[in-house]
């Protein structure tokens, strides 16, 4: 099995039993309810007391008794609902913790991963939904199960006959709220979809405002936004339906059998009905201390029904993050050690070693013929090849941004797996096709958050890319998601800077810098590339014959392999 797979269903497996845990607080709430038996008692036997004409000196210590327990049972059902909230807390914190972790390690070329707005709203938003079901659904359901089979037995040992009543209406209450609650899970789980394809499509509209203006579509996008609004409107007030109704169930049959109930003591009291009691007839005293366990009984079913809906809410947001943690393909290595590599002093050039390396992206169908590659520390080497063959899976592959299926990768010498992938990679510069610019200020998108990163290092990276004239025609520009504020070459430059202003990496991976630019900016583009790779190690896929023309080699790749026709060298003036 896939060590991915495996990790995924391991990190399933740790949510699922967090779940299944009670916390303290759920313990502290049953025995705050617990102690309704004792302080019942002490009140019907006070009344008792009264109506035989006892004596103030006889009941006040019953008061006392009934205001004592009050109190003790009113701090432990506050203690336990506040060590309740701060564990679901907790546990949420290290739910989101897992998921956030998982998305990490998605790789960037993953195709099916999630749609980070969808992934925000599931995180952020979505996830709270769990904090209820952990903190109020447990601690209910914790007591049905332990309070009503006290209670009833409380009651049975007063009359049979109370405690057989409250017994044949038990059970009608949990079978019909678990057919409620098939159908309160499923629309809560179709809300939790609707709300996150809403947040999706809003976050990707949003991106390209500027291109809906262009074309026009504006009112079209406010169109389908409102239409996405009204389904999310008609899905959440299904689930509050199904919420009521199930309420509206429990609260019938619980009120069903206390009023059954009561009727039984009072004729029993008349001497309608003379048996039930075990021998002589109720007093009243033992009749008032029936009356009042026959609510509590139900009481935990009614506090049950009042969180059915959290437990549905809950379990759908749960299933959104495990389905978010289960990607289909991973970067290989933990992303988390990247801290501790990050501390590498300059680097200089690495060599690259590929063996019988199977160019293929997981869930492709083509497949290539194995490539074997040397190249020496410093050597400037360009990917030739025609869209398809292969280039950006190999550069993949080679930053651990793609599982190598068959074959090895060696980066000086050391062989590239999840245990030195992360210290491998902090060798490694890489820059896509489509470049990524965050919301914020040139430096910050330039430096990424990479510590010890100086502002004179920042200057230099910029100049190095030629981005340094563009600052100073916009001083303190900022910059808007996604690369607004930017000509396509400017961003370019802004990836070449961050190549730049990464003195750690000795091995520079670049996938066409110069695609969709003109002969000039192309030109410009190359030139600083060759610039900042001086003196480490640059693998370059490209379709510009000129920039392959200035690499040290050409690697010709097509659809059976390395083109060995040629020895998988072509020389510049061969290009």
């Amino acid at each position: 099995m896939p060590p991915s797979i495996t990790e995924a269903a391991a990190e399933e497996k740790s949510m699922t039993d967090v779940i299944r845990r009670p916390s303290a607080g759920a313990v502290w709430q049953v025995l705050a309810g617990l102690l309704w038996l004792p302080q019942a008692a002490l009140l019907a036997w006070a009344v008792q007391a009264m109506v035989n004409g006892q004596g103030v000196n006889r009941v006040w210590p019953m008061a006392l008794g009934v205001l004592v327990l009050g109190l003790v049972r009113a701090w432990a059902e506050g203690h336990g609902a506040l060590q309740a909230n701060r564990a679901a807390r907790t546990q949420l914190s290290r739910l989101r913790s897992q998921v956030v972790q998982a998305l990490a390690q998605a790789s960037p070329l993953d195709k099916a991963r999630a749609p980070s707005g969808l992934a925000a709203s599931a995180v952020a938003e979505q996830a709270e939904a769990i904090v209820p079901w952990l903190s109020r659904y447990q601690s209910a359901m914790l007591k049905v199960r332990l309070l009503p089979l006290v209670m009833v037995a409380a009651v049975a040992s007063q009359s049979w006959v109370a405690a057989l009543i409250l017994i044949v209406a038990a059970p009608l209450i949990p079978l019909f709220m678990a057919i409620v609650g098939w159908r309160a899970k499923a629309a809560s789980e179709e809300q939790m979809l609707q709300l996150g394809h809403m947040n999706a499509f809003l976050l990707d509209r949003l991106r390209g405002l500027s291109t809906l203006r262009a074309l026009h579509a504006v009112d079209l996008t406010a169109q389908r936004l409102r239409s996405h609004a009204e389904d999310l409107r008609t899905r959440t007030m299904r689930v509050l339906r199904i919420a009521f109704l199930s309420s509206a169930v429990l609260e019938l049959f619980s009120a069903l059998g206390v009023a059954m109930v009561a009727v039984y003591i009072g004729f029993h009291l008349l001497g309608t009905l003379n048996f039930g009691a075990w021998g002589d007839t109720l007093s009243l005293g033992q009749a008032l201390f029936v009356l009042l366990l026959a609510p509590a009984f139900f009481e935990p079913l009614r506090d049950l029904s009042a969180v059915w809906h959290d437990r549905a809410a809950g379990e759908a947001a749960l299933k959104t993050l495990q389905d978010l943690q289960q990607q289909t393909v991973r970067v290989v290595g933990d992303v988390r050690s990247l801290q501790e590599s990050e501390r590498l002093a300059q680097y200089q050039g690495a060599s690259v070693s590929i063996s019988g390396l199977n160019v293929q992206a997981p869930g492709a169908q083509t497949r290539l013929a194995p490539l074997t590659l040397q190249v020496q520390a410093g050597e400037h080497v360009a990917l030739w090849s025609p869209s398809g063959s292969g280039k950006s899976v190999l550069l993949a592959q080679l930053a651990g941004l793609l599982p190598v299926q068959e074959g090895e990768i060696r980066i000086d010498g050391l062989l590239l797996n999840a245990q030195t992938a992360a210290v491998l990679r902090a060798r490694m510069a890489w820059m896509s096709q489509q470049p990524h610019v965050f919301a914020g200020s040139v430096a910050r998108n330039i430096g990424l958050g990479r510590a010890g990163l100086t502002g004179d290092q920042i200057a230099e990276a910029t100049r190095q890319a030629a981005l340094d004239q563009v600052l100073a025609e916009r001083p303190g520009m900022s910059l808007g998601e996604g690369g607004s504020g930017l000509s396509g070459g400017e961003v370019v430059r802004l990836a070449l800077a961050r190549l730049a202003a990464n003195p750690s990496a000795g091995l520079l991976l670049v996938d066409e810098p110069t695609a969709h630019l003109d002969t000039e900016t192309a030109g410009q583009i190359a030139q600083s590339l060759k610039q900042i790779a001086a003196g480490r190690t640059l693998i370059v896929a490209t379709h510009d014959a000129e920039l392959a023309s200035s690499m040290d080699r050409v690697i010709a790749m097509s659809v059976v392999g390395v083109n060995t026709h040629l020895d998988a060298v072509l020389c510049k003036e061969g290009v």
